[in-house]
């Protein structure tokens, strides 16, 4: 019998699934509200798409209807069934650091985080109980997005506050992106082209950056939650916790609210003051909009400031990684991040940064006196299937 993956992905006002074998990707499932009603996109690997309408009640209730479609597509039958279902969890605490078959001990677990990280994890708890309700003989396996960075000392995991406060409460940095940086070092050793001390920087909406040193995570810029570090799209990024307090007083807002003010409302939309999507922050920088153009030298300098940390932490640095949405794709952010890094040998070839990834899978865009500058496609849900076959025991 043919066994496949099925890889969930809920945002708080979408559903996302993709199907595969192994690591081949043979359909996506997209769905979302459009004009009050919610419709799903079915995309095939070939590039054919069609639309569904009918039936769909809850946006929470997807991953049933995604059974529905994929039997009335013919992608399951006697022959072929869903081997396990994936779902990547970003949360606190030393539990999920690791990778889980979900258990009644596993969902417990989810409803306690969810009072701890109420932004992060209602949603995809919610999606995970679904998930175990529609596919009962199924195992339902949360993956760690934090796991890649456990191999990180404690100096780099503590704060500076009581260690018994930090072990008994779980208040430690555990960082997150870990199923994008072990994508890039899984593909860097298989292309061996992984050295002994890599920066990576991952730039989408979400951005942190990683000290890879020797294959492993050495250190990272996000903490807690991943809130810490960067500017982001909505998030600010590393404040000073009495700057926070002050903004809960001026505004007024509850713990809870002010979180979430921290995580949605600032970064290059607070600054901006008109757009999370550093596209259209790019527009308005090139019309001479001040606020743009400051959102956008922050978001540069901070990220400068950050590798300058990664680089510190090994004591030196062989190579640089851009990957991510922005990372991939952006070729004038790229320069003028590496314009600011010429003091630890990095050097940006234009013509080889303007063509980007092309349809490669990794380039080297340093010029030739320069430091390896990779601009690498990250695959997350490559990294997810090869872990849930090692929790299932099928790879060592």
């Amino acid at each position: 019998m043919e066994e496949l993956f099925l890889v969930t992905n809920p945002g708080s006002s979408s559903r996302k699934y993709g199907l595969y074998r192994d690591e081949t990707r043979l359909c996506d499932l997209h769905f979302e509200t459009e004009n009050g009603q919610i419709v799903c996109t079915f995309r095939q690997a070939d590039g054919s798409r069609k639309k569904f309408t009918e039936g769909f009640k809850r946006i929470g209730d997807t991953i049933r209807y995604t059974r529905e479609i994929l039997d009335k597509e013919g992608f399951l039958g006697d022959s072929v069934k869903i081997h396990a279902i994936l779902a990547r969890v970003a949360a606190t605490g030393e539990f999920f650091n690791e990778d889980h078959i979900v258990d009644d001990d596993c969902l417990r677990r989810l409803e306690d985080e969810k009072r701890r990280a109420p932004l992060h994890v209602p949603v995809i708890a919610a999606e995970i109980a679904e998930c175990v309700r529609a596919f009962p003989d199924t195992p339902v396996i949360t993956i760690s997005d934090s796991h890649f960075h456990h191999t990180r000392d404690d100096v780099h995991k503590y704060y500076a506050i009581d260690i018994d406060l930090a072990n008994r409460a779980e208040i430690k940095r555990y960082g997150y992106h870990g199923l994008s940086m072990g994508a890039v070092r899984n593909y860097m050793r298989d292309n061996d082209i992984l050295a002994p001390r890599v920066v990576a920087c991952h730039l989408g909406s979400g951005a942190s950056l990683t000290a890879i040193k020797d294959g492993y995570s050495f250190d990272t810029t996000m903490g807690y939650t991943p809130l810490e570090g960067v500017m982001m799209a909505t998030r600010c990024g590393d404040i000073d916790p009495a700057a926070a307090v002050a903004i809960q007083r001026e505004l007024g807002f509850n713990e809870e609210a002010v979180e979430e003010y921290l995580n949605r409302q600032c970064g290059l939309l607070g600054v901006s003051g008109a757009s999370s999507d550093m596209r259209e922050i790019l527009d308005l920088r090139a019309d001479g909009d001040p606020r743009a153009k400051l959102a956008y030298d922050m978001y540069i300098y901070r990220i400068q400031r950050a590798v300058g940390e990664m680089v510190a932490s090994m004591q030196g640095v062989d190579a640089l990684v851009f990957t991510a949405t922005i990372g991939e794709r952006n070729a004038e952010i790229r320069r003028d991040i590496v314009a600011g890094l010429g003091y630890l040998g990095f050097k940006i070839s234009d013509a080889k940064n303007g063509d980007g990834l092309g349809d490669n899978l990794h380039v080297n865009i340093a010029s030739p006196s320069s430091l390896p500058i990779y601009v690498i496609q990250t695959n997350e849900t490559d990294a997810m299937i090869r872990r849930a076959k090692i929790l299932l025991g099928e790879k060592e």
